[in-house]
């Protein structure tokens, strides 16, 4: 039987604080609640005990004693639901409606369908790149419905289904992918690099990690400012790899600032697993080096990323601290249209995973059991998908190209000299070429 969500929410808090935040019992001043207080010992027999160092007292001990590079045991994984979609006994985790639960399982199948018709569309030769989110479905949507509108989304480039969630359209999508003038980047990113300022989603960028301390400084913002509410932001195991991960996740926890670092461990960094990535235990321990509170959750579980983000949000935002999660998963698809992830892992095992481990099946059957959903409504539902992103496209296709001024302007307000001459070039060269340059787009 699911408990209350504030049962659950002071649950999650003592977990996670007592099994993998530093166990250590600080001395607490008022003005930094959780920084070690740093004093001078008054009794002078103590200095032959401790040392009065900044931050606090640390202990001497007589032995020379290295701290081990790793752990025999590995930091456990939160878990509700078994591979077959039964709620697992003795778990707990924050109660579900059913408009939500439904409304969940709608949107994993809608990305899961759009993901499919657009890398065909893509390898028709109608778009020029896709990359999907095949097996992390439940990261994507689950995520988005534990958190609030107003918390500020930094994504990497496989969180489509946040904006999905949110309200961005399956038009809005096809706009994006094909380049047209409704697109609202103006046709000036390459395709899946989508961004929505009505809902607070910040332009995906190719760049692996930097969206890290762009989080971390927008959250600093909301602190500052008061706000009910905190950044969140999505990377890769890659991404942890990179200096702005760790420059991110240390300045976060030194000014306490209000966000959530949701990284997708998938195994692979395009070509690249994780053993030759890092020796760590994942990414989980890295928080709690830098002083970050975290938890370890099975990514391919609906309910355990939507009970352990709403209790990471509910931290950050009423505590104002930084929250890691490491969600576990696995690429079911490669990595994008420009790659062939058989040449690098073996076909059985990514077969294994997308039958056996499949997020969007196994949240389907917990709905099911709980009398939810049914064959006819999937049916219902996966029919008016596909016709409805079929139509989508069609009409992105139909679109003209936005024009060809929007590649210089948004930017300045007056455009330098050098700047102008580019666009004169570049429209002289259209009208020179015009059988090099498609036909669609206004001059």
């Amino acid at each position: 039987m699911m408990k209350k969500s504030t049962t659950i929410l002071t649950h999650f808090k003592s977990r996670i604080t007592h099994l993998l935040a530093d166990r250590r019992k600080p001395h607490l001043t008022n003005s930094h609640p959780r920084r070690f207080n740093c004093t001078t010992a008054n009794n002078p027999s103590i200095h032959d005990q401790v040392i009065d160092f900044p931050g606090g007292n640390v202990k001497f001990i007589p032995h020379m004693r290295f701290l081990s590079e790793s752990t025999e045991n590995r930091v456990p994984c939160y878990r509700v639901l078994n591979n077959n979609g039964d709620q697992i006994s003795g778990t707990q985790s924050v109660q579900v409606s059913e408009d939500v639960a439904v409304k969940m399982y709608n949107d994993m199948v809608a990305l899961q369908t759009m993901d499919t018709i657009f890398y065909e569309a893509q390898r028709q030769g109608r778009i020029s790149f896709y990359l999907t989110t095949s097996g992390e479905e439940a990261i994507n949507i689950a995520s988005a419905a534990a958190l609030s509108m107003d918390d500020v989304i930094f994504p990497q480039y496989r969180e489509q289904g946040v904006l999905l969630w949110r309200g961005f359209t399956l038009q809005e999508f096809a706009n994006q992918c094909f380049s047209n003038k409704f697109d609202n980047g103006k046709g000036r990113q390459m395709p899946i690099h989508y961004g929505s300022n009505k809902h607070n989603y910040v332009t995906v960028s190719s760049t692996i990690a930097t969206q890290i301390p762009h989080a971390v400084g927008a959250a600093y913002s909301l602190k500052m400012d008061k706000k009910d509410a905190c950044a969140v932001t999505y990377f890769g195991d890659g991404g942890s790899s990179e200096g702005d991960f760790h420059a991110g996740l240390n300045f976060a926890a030194v000014m306490e600032a209000p966000v959530i670092f949701i990284c997708r461990n998938n195994g692979w960094a395009i070509s690249t697993p994780t053993s030759d990535q890092f020796r760590s235990d994942g990414i989980v321990v890295k928080g709690q080096a830098y002083g970050v509170r975290s938890i370890r959750v099975d990514g391919n579980d609906a309910l355990a990323i939507y009970s352990a983000v709403q209790a990471a949000r509910q931290m950050a935002v009423s505590e104002k601290r930084p929250i890691l999660i490491e969600a576990l998963t696995y690429r079911a698809g490669h990595h994008s249209t420009s790659d062939d992830s058989t040449k690098y892992r073996p076909a059985k095992e990514i077969d294994w995973w997308k039958s056996t481990r499949d997020p969007v099946a196994r949240f389907r059957n917990w709905i099911e059991r709980n009398g939810w959903w049914n064959d006819i409504a999937e049916s219902e539902l996966r029919n008016s998908l596909r016709q409805q992103l079929l139509q989508t496209i069609h009409v992105a296709e139909s679109v003209e190209k936005p024009p060809l001024a929007d590649l210089f302007n948004d930017v300045y307000d007056v455009p330098p000299s050098n700047l102008c001459q580019q666009e004169k070039w570049l429209k002289e060269t259209v009208k020179k070429h015009p059988h090099e340059y498609p036909t669609n787009i206004p001059m």
